[in-house]
Formats: structure tokens, sequence, C-alpha cells
């Protein structure tokens, strides 16, 4: 029996995944910012899934001319709260949502450097935003009748740059929003995976099309 030259290369595709080496229990990621730099050590044993959809984030370089546009400050203490940052609503750097796995699950909790993915009234439909906490704040965390959010790694290094964000101006915003937007937004310049095997989706990047309109 002889294969077709789609069915070949399919195959050969599906052995290349298998051959993989699997994630390291901790992958390192470097976001490099336009206010600095930060290191993430993210938690590839215990919340498996998470890790891998923001590492396809991080592999495709959809993250990538992004940036951090929000600041969450605790109104009894400013100091305290969370900055979010991704790929805000741009429909062409989005992966399809992400299941939760939620704390409960994982054990990893929003304890102060914690990262965590951003999601809708849908607890199923983060994808390239997530939250780093400045401070605890446990009521993110999973509890009856509410799934929370999930956490999946911690800041190991940039601390000091998350606070400088987390005190930037802000204003604008709707709802749950509101006065909570960057006025001048934080570049991600890129984010590096630092350990680990890349593992891109193969998927398109509308993003990168230059069009014409936009030359110069």
């Amino acid at each position: 029996m002889t294969l077709n030259k789609r069915a070949f290369l399919a195959l050969v595709a599906v052995a290349l995944v298998s051959a993989a080496p699997p994630e390291p229990a901790t992958v390192r990621v470097r976001l490099v910012t336009s206010a600095g730099n930060i290191t993430l050590a993210l938690d590839a044993r215990r919340a498996p899934r998470t890790v891998a959809n923001f590492m396809l984030y991080v592999d495709d370089g959809r993250l990538e001319g992004t940036s951090f546009y929000r600041t969450a400050r605790r109104k009894g203490d400013p100091k305290l709260g969370f900055v979010q940052g991704g790929i805000g609503t741009d429909a062409r750097r989005i992966l399809p949502a992400l299941p939760l796995e939620p704390t409960s699950r994982t054990g990893i909790r929003h304890a102060s450097g914690a990262i965590s993915m951003a999601h809708g009234l849908d607890p199923n439909s983060a994808n390239g935003n997530f939250s780093i906490m400045v401070g605890d704040n446990p009521a993110l965390d999973a509890r009856p009748g509410n799934p929370g959010f999930a956490a999946f790694g911690k800041v190991v290094g940039g601390m000091e740059v998350v606070r400088r964000i987390l005190a930037l101006p802000s204003g604008g915003g709707r709802g749950v929003m509101r006065g909570q937007m960057i006025m001048k937004p934080v570049r991600i310049l890129r984010a590096e995976r630092l350990n680990g095997t890349p593992r891109p989706s193969g998927r398109p990047k509308p993003w990168l099309i230059k069009m014409p309109w936009r030359d110069g």
C-alpha cells in the first residue's frame, strides 16, 4: 500500500508531536516590557492545560506587541490588587478558549506574585489575557458556587516592575473595569521561553499580515 503526499506528511507531523519531549515541571518565561522584565515560573505539573495554553501564545509570538492595559487597585490599599495584560480584544491573535483548571483542583492559590488566566462570564472562556497578583487575592480562588480563576504559576523576578505597572494612572473602562484602564499601556515587546521545547500551534498569524494602507 502506498500513501499519498498529504497522508504521509500528516503521519510525519503526528510522529514529531509524539516524539516531542514532555514539558518540564516548571516552565520559565521572560516578559520583556517597556517598563522592564518580568520572569515567570509556570507550574506545568499542577496546571498542565493552563500552562500549555499560555505557552502556545508564547511560542507563537502572539504576545509580542501586546500590552499590560489594566490596573485593579484595592480601594482600601492602592498598593495592592492586580495588573492585567495580554491580547486584549485582538481577535487576530486569539486561540480556542481554555477549559478552567480551578484552584480547588490545582492547589495553586492567588497569592502575591501569582499569574492567573483572565476570563469573562463563562469560566471556560480564558484565552490570551492574564493577571498578576500584587498582594494576596483569595477572592479569585474557587469556592462553593464560584469556580474562580485559574492560577498557574508565579513571578520569580521583576515584581518591582509589576508594582510600577499597578501604580500607573488609569481611567476609562466599563463595568468591573471602570476606572482601571491604564492611560498609557505598558507594551509587551516579546515573551521568551527560557526552558523546554517550543511547541507552536501552527495556526495562521493574521496580525503579522501587512496591509498596503499601513505601510510607511
